[in-house]
Parts: C-alpha cells; sequence; structure tokens
C-alpha cells in the first residue's frame, strides 16, 4: 500500500477551515463534477496534479506533525474519493502517528474502506437541483460505520437561498444522528482569476457574492423552518 501513487494538486499547510485545529489540507487532482462555483478548477483535470506514493506523501505530512498535532489532516479536492486507494493508504499510515484525518467530499463515490480509514467526513449538498440519491446513500454509509459527519452548503442568492432549499437540507439532516452540524458557505468570486489562467469559462461569473450578513439571515431562515 506505500507503494501505490496518487496525483496531488497541491497542498496547504495552516487551514483553520477545513475541519477542527490547524490542518494540512491535501488537495487531491481530478474531480467527477464541475460545480458551478468551485473555486478550485485547478483541481479538475488529474493529469495537472504531481504523482507521490503512499509513503512520500504520508512522509511529507509528518514533516510538521508538531504543527498540526491538535488538528489533523484533511483530503479535499477536487474529489477524494476518486483517488480512495491512495488516500486511505496515507490515512492510515497517519493514523498510526496519532493524526487526526478527514474528507472533504461531494459524497457521490463511496468507498467503505476509505470512509473505515477517516475521523471526519465533511460533506458538501450540491443543492442547486433535487438533492441527489448517492449523497443519500453516502451519508447512509457513514451512518452505519458510525462516522461523523459535518454537512458544508455553499449559498448562492437566488439559487438555493429559499425557503425550499434550505427545507431538503433541514429533512435530510433530521434522518441521520451522526451529522454533527451544518454549515453554510458564502459564494464568492476571488477564483475567477484561475479560472481566466486556464481559459475557462465560470459559470457563476455574474453571481453577486454572498456576505457574512446574508449567510447570518439564511441561518435564521433554515432554523426557522
Amino acid at each position: 500500500m506505500k507503494n501505490c501513487r496518487g496525483m496531488v494538486s497541491s497542498i496547504y499547510n495552516g487551514s483553520a477551515l477545513d475541519g477542527p485545529g490547524i490542518r494540512c489540507v491535501i488537495f487531491m487532482a481530478g474531480c467527477n463534477l464541475r460545480c458551478p462555483f468551485c473555486h478550485n478548477p485547478e483541481t479538475f483535470d488529474e493529469s495537472l496534479g504531481k504523482a507521490y506514493t503512499a509513503k512520500e506523501l504520508s512522509d511529507y505530512v509528518l514533516r510538521y506533525k508538531s504543527y498540526i498535532s491538535k488538528g489533523g489532516v484533511t483530503f479535499s479536492g477536487g474529489e477524494p474519493f476518486l483517488q480512495a486507494e491512495f488516500c486511505r493508504g496515507v490515512a492510515l499510515m497517519l493514523k498510526r502517528q496519532g493524526i487526526d484525518t478527514a474528507a472533504e467530499t461531494n459524497g457521490h463515490i463511496i468507498d467503505k474502506e476509505f470512509i473505515s480509514a477517516l475521523d471526519l467526513l465533511i460533506v458538501d449538498i450540491k443543492n442547486q437541483s433535487e438533492i441527489s440519491g448517492r449523497v443519500i446513500d453516502f451519508l447512509n454509509e457513514c451512518g452505519r460505520l458510525n462516522k461523523k459527519v459535518i454537512i458544508t452548503n455553499v449559498i448562492i442568492k437566488g439559487v438555493n437561498d429559499g425557503a425550499d432549499k434550505l427545507l431538503q437540507l433541514k429533512k435530510l439532516i433530521s434522518g441521520f444522528d451522526n451529522i454533527q452540524k451544518i454549515k453554510f458557505l458564502p459564494f464568492k468570486k476571488l477564483c475567477i482569476c484561475k479560472y481566466r489562467q486556464l481559459n475557462i469559462d465560470f459559470p457563476y461569473k455574474d453571481k453577486e457574492e454572498v456576505t457574512s450578513d446574508y449567510i447570518e439571515k439564511t441561518e435564521k431562515l433554515y432554523n426557522s423552518l
């Protein structure tokens, strides 16, 4: 397993936004979706990543063990479940060293062994339409494996901020005891320069950015439903 190879887009040390504590975030290359609000278009294509063996990546992370000792490592992307075997190998090596592991995922790919290797799943719900049945199956598997889950949801004005969309989320979450909380994230356009550099159209370039005040308003509406 330590010689299993994966493609990594980038690694960021020092995040306080991708799970509890200070974390090392590994952005895996390749994604099975093309969300119109995505901040990481550079992760769309797996071939643009850098190759690592599981041991090489684990060794790299362990250089920062003392720094992330009260946080951990988060696999993000892109979609880490596209490279589940590789990520699982890295996660198991890190767990042997006492490092907490999490994955940020769209919840469309189920890999029981990778889920089992993680301490936390951060599942982003794409409710631009009906919530995917694949996501429900994914959450069911997390529940069967007794894994902690945090739900995230990027709020875009006029797209998924209405009471009907928020009620979908509330009904979904009410069915799972292992979901710890939901976190609403504001839509931003800081990524637009990446799309230009990659010569990719940013589908939501004309959408209005969302402020922290608007997120508070959304939370109040959600809690009132």
